[in-house]
């Protein structure tokens, strides 16, 4: 299924060779309307899922930005839609065989560090998988990566700084901290957001573990950043909603945009 779906994508695509792949999260789908040289929805790519979730457009787009050639997921697979989770990371396991070597993944979170403001832009420096599977389980691919691999830098080191002089540059505050996926779909109760809080977390969501783990598994830098679109329970004094989450980062979505395609330019 992964060479079916390489080989369908290279047919639509001709000589494009993608060198940086992003995931756009929810409502972070803009920057891929921005650019579109190439869209395919997931429908037609085989072993690819339409994603269920409002704001996310399920198809794959190629595109130019700042001379560098990027391939951009508009809209991911989640694992509590109900896809097993070599599903969830298919599409990174394709992006390394298209020739992506950077991977920049994105998400909307939920803020546990009480310092965390709706739209803030966390750059995040570790992750805690709280998901209770790991992507890597079953028969290992060699080709792709080896069976234990390494994941003291799952977030590069080297792009984090970046990220950092980027966003200075461009006059755009950032967070920094670590990223905590739990399953969903429900959101965390107040005692799950405490049990973060005291486990080192700074935010909470229910994605990008898992393709970073998978990433790093096959050898693709990873960058990661997170829109914190609401402070999670126990933290807020408010419900949490998903049209909320949509509204934050509606709200962030510009400096968002200006953020990753200046990264884009710099790596």
């Amino acid at each position: 299924m992964l060479n079916d779906a390489v080989e369908f994508i290279k047919s639509k695509t001709e000589n494009f060779i993608p060198e940086i792949g992003i995931i756009l999260g929810s409502g972070l789908g803009e920057l891929a309307d921005e650019y579109c040289d190439i869209a395919i929805p997931y429908s037609e790519i085989p072993g690819f899922e339409a994603s269920t979730i409002s704001g996310h457009k399920s198809r794959l787009v190629f595109a130019q930005i700042n001379g560098k050639n990027i391939v951009m997921m508009q809209g991911r697979f989640h694992f509590y839609e109900g896809h097993p989770i070599q599903k969830v990371v298919f599409p990174v396991k394709v992006m390394k065989k298209l020739g992506v070597k950077t991977l920049i993944v994105t998400n909307a979170a939920g803020g546990v560090n009480p310092e965390f403001k709706p739209a803030d832009i966390m750059i995040i420096t570790d992750h805690i998988n709280h998901m209770g599977v790991n992507p890597l389980i079953g028969k290992n691919d060699d080709s792709m990566g080896e069976r234990f691999p390494d994941m003291s830098e799952v977030y590069s080191q080297k792009y984090i700084k970046l990220a950092e002089k980027v966003g200075e540059n461009l006059g755009i505050k950032l967070q920094k901290g670590v990223y905590m996926a739990f399953t969903g779909p429900s959101y965390e109760t107040p005692a799950e957001v405490k049990m973060a809080r005291i486990l080192g977390a700074d935010a909470v969501g229910m994605s990008t573990v898992p393709e970073a783990i998978t990433a790093r598994w096959a050898g693709i830098d990873v960058i990661g950043l997170s829109c914190i679109c609401n402070s999670a329970a126990g933290v807020s004094t408010v419900g949490l909603s998903h049209a909320d989450v949509i509204k934050a980062a509606s709200d962030a979505k510009d400096k968002f945009k200006k953020l990753v395609k200046e990264i884009i330019k710099e790596i």
